[in-house]
This record gives C-alpha cells, structure tokens and sequence, in this order.
C-alpha cells in the first residue's frame, strides 16, 4: 500500500502546472486551507502581503553566487547593527548579510562565534537531515524524492510523547482546519509532517521526522519499506545502536554540506518519549554557522539545488507570524524563518515568571531570509541570525522591535530600492 501511494503521487506530480498555492504539487492540506482562507471561503487567519508569494516565486536566489562566502566584517555597517541592540548588547550574538547588491554583499556581526542552544532551530538539521539521506538512496530520481515525501503515510505513535504544540489539520470534506495538538494514530505524509515539524514547530511532528530519518538510514533506497520493518528496527536495536545510529545521519546533514560540528549540532530527540528511546547528547549552534546555513541554501548547497528549494519553501512562513517575524515592518516581506526559545525560572521576590521572560535562562534564537517587499525585483534581501538571553524581559517582543529596527536600517542604506 506504501508503494501505491508513492506510484499515485508520483502520476499526479506528472500532470498538471506548478500551482501556485502548493497544494497539488506537496498534498500538504493546510495549505489549501489557507488558500481558500484568503479568498473568504474558510474560517482562518488573513495572512499578511508579504505570506502571499506563489510557490513558483519562491526560489533561491543566489545560484549564480555559488562561490560566495561570508566577507569580512564592514565596521560601519556593524557600528548600525550594534547599536540596534541597546544597553543589552552583551546579551546578544548577531551575524546579518546584506545580499541587496548580491555583486557586493556587506557582513556584520556581533559576539556571532558565540555558542548557544539552538532549541527548535535544529530543526533545520533534522529537516536537511531527511533531504540529504534522499539524495544518498536516490541520486539521480527527484520525481522519486517527490513521491516519497508525499505518498509516504506516517503514524503518530508513542514518540511523540510529549508536547502541546498546535498544528492544523484540513478536513476538505467540510472545508475546515482544524488547529490541535498532535494525538498518537494521526496521520499524514511525510512532507506533511516537515511542514508541521518548521511551520508550527510541532516538537511531536519532529520526533515523527526523526523516526522516518533513521529508516531512511537504515533502509536506503528501500524506503519507505514495511510497518513491520520499522517495528522490527526500533523494538529489537538495542538503545546505544539507536542512538549511534541517530548521532551518525544527524551529523552528516551537517558536515555532507560543509558546515561545522563545532559550531552546528543537533543533539537528538525534541519530546521525553524520544530521548528516552533514543539516548543521545546537547545541541550547540553559533549566529555565523547559522548564517552559512542560509548563504548555502540560496546557492542551492544545501544537499543539492532541489532539497534547497524544497527547505526554502517549507521555512516560507504562510501561518501564523510570530516573534522575530511579527514585525509590523515586515508584513508586505516575505520571511523564511524558524525560531527556538528556551527559559527556566527561579524564585525572585516580585517577579512573575512567563514564556519569553526567564530570570534564569531566557533564551530566543531567530534565522530569517528576508526579501523585501516580496515578488520586487530590486527590493532588499538580507539573511540574518540573532540570539538573545536577556533576562526577565519579553524575549519575543524584543525581537519583534529588533526586527523592524533591523528593516528601517536596510531601508536607509538602500534608499534608491524602495518602492513608490
């Protein structure tokens, strides 16, 4: 049955144009929930201009820059960046690259080979993790990869466990979506799982993309294989293999791509259930390595020019925008983005604790792509990383305002792209 989803998606694939939604080309069905949203037919948010990009327009951008690296820092353009950052400066690792002029980018950075915990922001690992492994059972077959991420079902079982994040479910029959946590027995397509895995950044859907990661490693090119094939290997591999071999695919969706370990790891599972199966060590990321992430996907070198692509599309924020890419300054932008956020608390007389505002631990990370306005020929477009860990005040607010700040700046060094 397996199979016959993959030969079925494989011939839809084949029939009609590139739509412009998405839908037809992934089966990912919250998005033609949103489509219909947007023209009134749906009850669900109104997205902002700049989420609106058909898919076709979605495309990396620096292809013909291939051998581009990160210059030397440009000491004016980090003095602008740097004082963005207030009195808090020393609380924050900051790496932008302004790509407007691709010709002539300009680079700063601030305290960016600092080392921090990325949170969901490994994610991205996890996501390039299932491309690169693609790429390594099917070489020469896109069509294949295609048809593998959309006709293969996953189930939600016990590895999920546990987590409340919301992601959308679309129920086409009665033209609804439906926004809940993820329950064990749902299920979807692969490629549905990553969008829920990136978008919502369901920490249930990644340990779901984890687990088909490690088949995918395991069985090569044949993957997907049978229910009993995955029962087989998780229930009689014994912890330590598991997690070897978890460690292994993990890592070379880093260093198959010419990225550092040092300075980029996933360290495993993101729910209690998958760590306790699959035992395995931290994570660590830096603002520069992040940033070469981001060079390396618009030159097509993450995996290849199409898993790019398809991890661009995928980080194309078309739901609900939140913290760094909330900012009102952005709402006619297109953003890729993901984002990561940590916070622990201790007793302090007169202080409340809350999400965004740890007086012990107040962690936020935010990556973003950013062409502005989106669609515009000759708009900005600039990649940048920020971390912060100032305590006790809103995490997610204070990069909402860097975000616009960060904006206006782009604008006034670039003053002749601005529209009419």
């Amino acid at each position: 049955m397996r199979w016959l989803w993959l030969v079925l998606a494989a011939w839809a694939a084949a029939l009609g144009a590139y739509p412009l939604d998405g839908y037809d080309h992934t089966g990912i069905g919250r998005l033609e929930g949103y489509r219909l949203a947007q023209e009134g037919k749906v009850r669900a948010r109104r997205l902002p201009p700049g989420a609106l990009l058909p898919l076709e327009a979605v495309d990396l951008r620096l292809r013909r820059h291939r051998q581009l690296e990160i210059p030397a820092v440009d000491p004016v353009f980090r003095q602008q960046i740097v004082a963005l950052l207030g009195k808090h400066r020393d609380r924050y690792s900051i790496a932008i690259l302004d790509l407007t002029d691709p010709d002539h980018p300009v680079y700063a950075e601030h305290r960016a080979n600092e080392v921090f915990n990325p949170g969901s922001i490994g994610k991205l690992v996890v996501a390039t993790g299932i491309f690169n492994e693609l790429a390594r059972a099917f070489p020469d077959d896109i069509e294949l990869r295609e048809a593998i991420l959309r006709g293969t079902e996953v189930t939600a079982d016990a590895f999920i466990r546990v987590d409340s994040h919301k992601v959308p479910f679309w129920h086409s029959r009665q033209l609804r979506l439906e926004h809940r946590p993820i329950r064990i027995g749902d299920k979807a397509s692969l490629w549905t799982w990553l969008d829920w895995m990136l978008s919502p950044s369901s920490n249930a859907a990644a340990s779901m993309v984890m687990k088909q990661l490690m088949l995918l490693g395991r069985l090569g090119a044949g993957y997907p294989g049978t229910d009993d094939d995955a029962r087989r290997y998780f229930d009689t591999t014994p912890p330590r293999r598991l997690a070897a071999d978890l460690r292994r695919l993990l890592d070379r969706a880093v260093t198959d791509n010419g990225l550092s370990l040092t300075a980029l790891k996933q360290g495993g599972f993101f729910t209690r259930e998958g760590k306790r199966r699959v035992p395995t060590g931290g994570s660590r990321a830096t603002a520069r390595e992040l940033l070469r992430y981001l060079l390396r996907l618009e030159q097509g070198r993450i995996v290849d020019e199409w898993s790019s692509r398809e991890i661009k599309r995928l980080l194309y924020m078309t739901q609900k925008r939140i913290r760094y890419a909330s900012s009102p300054a952005l709402k006619r932008a297109a953003v890729y983005f993901k984002s990561g956020s940590l916070y622990r608390c201790r007793p302090e007389p007169g202080f409340r604790c809350g999400k965004y505002r740890g007086n012990q631990l107040n962690l936020l990370n935010s990556v973003a792509i950013v062409e502005s306005p989106a669609g515009a020929e000759k708009g900005l477009f600039y990649l940048v990383v920020v971390s912060s860990n100032v305590l006790r005040e809103n995490a997610a607010v204070a990069h909402q305002s860097l975000a616009g700040s960060i904006e206006r700046l782009m604008w006034k060094r670039h003053p002749e792209r601005k529209p009419p």
